[in-house]
């Protein structure tokens, strides 16, 4: 029997639907990708590091509930001061996690399910049906783009079973006299034409939204810098508060960046680098610590032989290459947020005192900081020893809140996502 013309547009429709539903799975969250983006900087699947180690993850605390561990990531310092678990990884390992606002449930699904097949892959044992030793697990990202592959491969057959049965369908009407137009050629066709073209409308408006909403973006941005400092070992190991260095922060707008003085009035006494844990570039070359403090020295101008006769005013500014930048139409005060709010530095930065090379850890992007003011709570409750008493101001809030109406108050109640506030 020959196929008809609904067979044909079913075809049609399989094809598009197919190539359509690739392309979903290709955009689908990555669980890898997101453990590696928001995770690793701080966490081991095995291992402790600056935090505890993930695996049995969903065995420890509250963590089976995926809601629960939502609502930790987004907010720790208030998650913890319900939750004695998470107080106790506080006292444990002396800091609190970054938060994470822009998360979703299945972001953290995502990440869990990747932390617990890695632990399988781990425990499973490796036979002649697993592979070779110590061969990795095809990652998500590999197995969706090997199954848009597949897809695509259907589309093109599905296009070309329409052909047969065109073709078929002329030679059944011309052993039965009818006489029919000779049929369109396929770059001719109008159905061909307008499905390939929605096709590539649909592919390349992903790919130029995508891009372009990723434009003036520098996420994971590492220059290579004149001196190579480590955060790790100066705020890390050593515990230098950041606002030694970067005390703009707390009383300016930028966090400023710490003049050659400021560096030598450790440095004059500390001329090696020889108890500290080794250093070692991204590139994994290990790093001469001292080397790096005799580069400091001549920008200072310094002779530790001869340190009396140093003079502070002929220093030279150590060339720094700015890593985190904003938009000159972005208004952003260090005060505002640092003092006033009490953000942690980590909260922008990310994990500084585990990085030896800085990086720009978030993509500091308008919706990035919309949810953040969506979530941060304010310190407004007070009283005559605690909280600030700007926020007095408020009535209204303080009496919702008496009556129960309103729990907590957050920067977008207090006007945080006004345009003007950000944009003058």
């Amino acid at each position: 029997m020959i196929p008809c013309k609904p067979t044909s547009r079913k075809l049609t429709l399989f094809a598009f639907f197919i190539f359509i539903f690739s392309g979903i799975q290709l955009s689908a969250q990555d669980g890898k990708a997101l453990f590696q983006q928001h995770c690793a900087v701080c966490h081991n699947i095995f291992k402790p590091m600056t935090g505890p180690e993930l695996m049995n993850l969903e065995e420890r605390g509250p963590w089976s509930d995926h809601n629960k561990l939502l609502e930790w990531v987004h907010n720790p310092a208030a998650f913890m001061a319900k939750d004695p678990y998470t107080t106790g990884l506080h006292t444990q390992y002396g800091i609190i996690m970054t938060p994470f606002p822009d998360l979703t449930l299945k972001d953290v699904d995502a990440i869990v399910s990747y932390i617990n097949g890695e632990v399988a892959a781990k425990n499973s044992p490796k036979g002649p049906t697993t592979g070779v030793a110590g061969e990795e697990k095809p990652s998500t990202s590999s197995n969706a783009v090997i199954f848009g592959v597949i897809s695509l491969i259907l589309a093109i057959i599905a296009l070309i079973l329409m052909q047969v049965n065109s073709n078929l369908k002329k030679l059944s009407d011309d052993k039965e006299g009818i006489l029919r137009p000779e049929p369109v050629p396929f770059y001719r066709n109008k159905i061909y034409i307008a499905f390939v073209s929605i096709i590539l409308f649909i592919v390349g408006g992903y790919y130029l939204t995508k891009g372009a909403i990723g434009l003036g973006r520098s996420e994971g941005y590492q220059p290579i810098q004149p001196i190579y400092y480590s955060h790790k070992v100066h705020a890390g190991i050593n515990q230098i508060n950041c606002l030694y260095c970067h005390g703009g922060a707390w009383e300016s707008k930028q966090a400023s960046i710490p003049s050659v003085n400021v560096c030598m009035n450790c440095h004059k006494a500390i001329n090696t680098y020889e108890k500290g844990p080794k250093l070692y570039d991204e590139d994994g070359k290990e790093i001469d610590g001292t080397a790096e403090i005799q580069k400091l020295y001549k920008y200072a101008g310094f002779d530790p032989k001869n340190s009396s006769s140093w003079d502070p005013s002929k220093a030279q500014p150590i060339s720094w290459i700015k890593i985190h930048n904003l938009p000159d139409y972005v208004f952003f005060s260090h005060e505002q947020h640092v003092r006033v709010g009490k953000v942690q530095c980590q909260t922008c930065h990310g994990e500084i005192t585990a990085m030896n090379e800085v990086k720009q850890f978030a993509e500091l992007s308008m919706g990035w900081c919309v949810n953040c003011h969506r979530q941060t709570k304010i310190d407004f409750n007070y009283d005559s020893t605690k909280g600030n008493k700007f926020y007095s101001i408020y009535e209204k809030f303080h009496d919702d809140i008496k009556a129960g109406k309103m729990d907590s108050i957050t920067v977008k109640d207090i006007g945080g996502l006004e345009c003007q506030k950000c944009h003058y």
